[in-house]
């Protein structure tokens, strides 16, 4: 080795300007030309397989070839599937960033924080501390709450169980019994598995006519657990199931955990920042009562595909449920007071985390909490008004009302029609024409068209023309989704 080593991965200041101009250039691009783009333009595994390359260059292209790399990406590699930000991307859950927000997260990966330990993140640890408060606040929830961010929903409820269990047995119980509705999210189930609980303790409640737990079949089952020598520890609510957007009875459910020695989670992940407004406030009725809460501001808070939040009654058992010590992070370790700073890795799961609170943080400041509030207050009645098209068309059959931006219907069939097949082919057809997209889902065991309405950029033309073209395509014609486009 000789000292006149020149890094190979180090660029020069100019170089590095000119590339971030670029992509900042593509990035202005692509956010204001979303109407100009199909919502969703697939490709099969033998496609992509030939668009990108099999083996990386021993050479590489180069501050040169910089440009062409980025044609490349955004021309045929990033846009083939579906633009869950398009104003008519009504399946599943969109997903629709803030400007402010992804400049946030550019900042947050190219400053590179290690922000597992408040020795290397005092700064933007602080600040993941203040935005738990604002949720926390929000919430109602008490002063000594605490949390932390993570990747998303399903993150956020899997430490949610993990620091529930560990309290509650220390480990491992065969006798532990979690409970949730036949609505509950695949995550939790998914999270009990993870965490090594069988199929059998994890009791499915049925619920009601309005997707909601069923409150005297929760205790029945609670009671026959019981009886049997089992341990009901844990019930999950749902605050806005992804079905339909139902809501769980949780201030019922809040008191009758209270009586019966159990733990309350709530999985907000949907519906949780609905508490913004007035009837979001109603819905979420006793969310303030919760052990523990799951939030995902990459949804109804428009940030950034991944941030989740989850949200302890008490912060203390979140570092009582995680915290373990190794001799390589001791010159990390801070004394516990009410008012001390955070080590979020012996919060959670992560030792390694990004800065996901910046992102939070910049849009926040930059549009001001009434903005937000504004438009969700906004889809909310994007999606009433969806229910009342689709309540005055003849040719269509309301299956869920309006739910916290969720709306779910289908297309009425003629006599000897197989109901289910028609419908699935109608959503297939409108995803092909590029124009636009919902999904589906089953209530009460029937096939379902939903609508999920979230996105800011969404108008009422664009919800008017999904519910008529549901209503007068016809789903026995083959479509060309080349002439739709």
């Amino acid at each position: 080795m000789n000292g006149n080593h020149e890094p190979p991965l180090q660029l020069d200041a100019d170089t590095m300007r000119r590339m971030g101009y670029a992509v900042i250039d593509r990035m202005v691009e692509w956010q204001t030309s979303i109407r100009d783009r199909p919502v969703w333009d697939g490709a099969g595994r033998d496609e992509m397989e030939r668009v990108i390359a099999p083996h990386p260059p021993a050479i590489g292209a180069g501050a040169e070839g910089f440009d062409a790399l980025l044609d490349h990406l955004l021309h045929d590699i990033v846009p083939r599937g579906a633009r869950t930000d398009h104003p008519r991307f009504f399946a599943f859950v969109p997903g629709n960033a803030t400007w402010p927000s992804v400049l946030g997260d550019l900042i947050a990966t190219g400053t590179n924080v290690f922000q597992g330990t408040w020795l290397a993140s005092a700064g933007v640890s602080q600040m993941e501390m203040r935005v738990i408060e604002w949720f926390r606040d929000w919430l109602g929830l008490p002063h000594a709450t605490g949390g932390l961010l993570v990747s998303g929903g399903s993150a956020a409820n899997l430490t949610a169980l993990a620091c529930a269990r560990q309290l509650r047995y220390h480990g491992h119980s065969d006798a532990a019994r979690i409970y949730t509705s036949s609505e509950t999210h695949s995550s939790i189930a998914r999270a009990a598995r993870i965490l090594g609980f069988r199929d059998d303790q994890l009791r499915v409640i049925d619920v009601d006519r309005e997707e909601r737990i069923d409150m005297s079949a929760l205790e029945r089952a609670v009671t026959h657990d019981r009886a049997a020598g089992l341990d009901p520890f844990l019930v999950v609510a749902n605050g806005g199931t992804t079905s339909t957007g139902s809501v769980d009875p949780i201030r019922d459910l809040s008191t009758y955990c209270s009586a019966q020695n159990m733990w309350l989670h709530v999985d907000a992940a949907y519906g949780g920042f609905a508490v913004l407004t007035e009837r979001g406030r109603a819905l979420l009725d006793g969310i303030e009562n919760a052990d523990s809460v799951t939030l995902d501001p990459h949804k109804w808070l428009y940030q950034p595909f991944e941030v989740g939040c989850l949200l302890v009654r008490d912060a203390k058992l979140l570092r009582q449920a995680f915290h373990v010590m190794a001799d390589y992070l001791r010159d990390t370790i801070i004394e516990e007071s009410s008012d001390a700073p955070v080590n979020f890795s012996e919060h959670g799961i992560q030792l390694t985390r990004y800065a996901r609170t910046i992102k939070i943080w910049l849009s926040l400041n930059y549009f001001g909490v009434d903005a937000f509030r504004d438009t969700i207050d906004y889809t909310i009645d994007l999606a009433a008004a969806a229910e009342m098209m689709v309540r005055e068309n003849d040719a269509l059959e309301l299956v869920t009302p309006a739910r916290l931006g969720i709306v779910c219907f289908r297309r009425r069939v003629p006599v000897g029609t197989d109901s289910d097949t028609l419908n699935e082919k109608l959503v297939r057809r409108l995803m092909e024409s590029g124009t636009a997209m919902v999904s589906s889902t089953r209530v009460q065991g029937q096939y379902a068209i939903r609508m999920c309405v979230l996105t800011y950029r969404s108008s009422l033309a664009d919800v008017r023309y999904v519910i008529d073209w549901i209503a007068g395509a016809e789903p026995a014609r083959a479509s060309s989704s080349a002439a739709q486009r």
